[in-house]
């Protein structure tokens, strides 16, 4: 085995992803310890060792990701690499030293979000919500506009409610917004019930529609998703069995060959 095989052997394993994955945890529960003045003052050279650790790990990371590559420039054509390869390059800008020094301690945090790159579970479904976005900007979009009309509704009819929840139209939003969260909504319902005491129908429709049909469109469309990845990883793997089993048929043809030539020879 060569070493540019081992080398790629060790970037597939699973061992290897694991590993990586415990030290990112680990690291950031370093940075949560930082935030605890105490603990920085006691154990300043341990945090700093680890800090030094993980950059130097992460360096060694990407060298073997990069080095696995047949060809160099291949490991900038996905995105998940190059997405690895800013966050290594610029937390390893000098920073500390500089007047930059509150950039450098939040570019650190960021170190975190390599765990997404380090587990496959993890990077198929940011991938798979990546794909979702065109269906939930249009699922957005039609929200906005129950919004929209339900906030204009809304300070229509209360703008004079003591409690100036419906005063104008951004606020008339916010307002939705809460309801939406089921934040206290039955409170606001209650408020304005008392002058107008039909509008209940006003609220209970905005919440069947709003929290209820748009909250299970999100679903849908991720599930849909989803439903997607299987099946192309199902057809993937379909493929890759049809190739085996076309290259064993081959190999028989092959030996029957060979075989009815010895048999002539004979």
């Amino acid at each position: 085995m060569t070493v540019i095989a081992k080398i790629e052997e060790i970037r597939d394993a699973r061992w290897f992803s694991n590993l990586t994955t415990f030290i990112i945890l680990a690291y950031a529960s370093v940075l949560g310890f930082k935030t605890l003045g105490e603990v920085e003052e006691n154990y300043a050279l341990f945090l700093r060792l680890a800090d030094y650790f993980v950059t130097i790990y992460f360096v060694f990371e990407i060298a073997i990701k990069m080095v696995a590559e047949k060809r160099f420039i291949n490991f900038f054509k996905s995105g998940w690499n190059v997405f690895d390869f800013i966050i290594v390059v610029v937390t390893l800008l000098p920073l500390e030293q500089s007047g930059f020094a509150a950039v450098a301690r939040v570019l650190r945090v960021f170190r975190v979000l390599r765990l997404f790159t380090a587990r496959p579970e993890l990077k198929a479904i940011i991938d798979m919500l990546i794909r979702a976005i065109p269906s939930i900007i249009d699922i957005v979009i039609l929200m906005f506009i129950i919004f929209y009309i339900y906030a204009i509704v809304g300070n229509f009819y209360f703008h004079d409610l003591p409690s100036g929840l419906w005063r104008d139209f951004l606020v008339s939003m916010l307002t939705l917004f809460r309801i939406l969260t089921f934040e206290d909504w039955t409170d606001v319902m209650y408020e304005a019930m008392e002058v107008y005491p039909l509008s209940w129908i006003y609220f209970v429709s905005f919440v069947i529609i709003a929290a209820f049909v748009f909250f299970n469109l999100f679903v849908a469309v991720i599930i849909g998703e989803m439903q997607k990845i299987q099946e192309s990883n199902f057809h993937d793997e379909m493929h890759e069995d049809s190739k085996k089993l076309d290259t064993l048929l081959n190999e028989i043809k092959s030996l029957r060959v060979e075989v009815n030539q010895l048999k002539d020879k004979e």
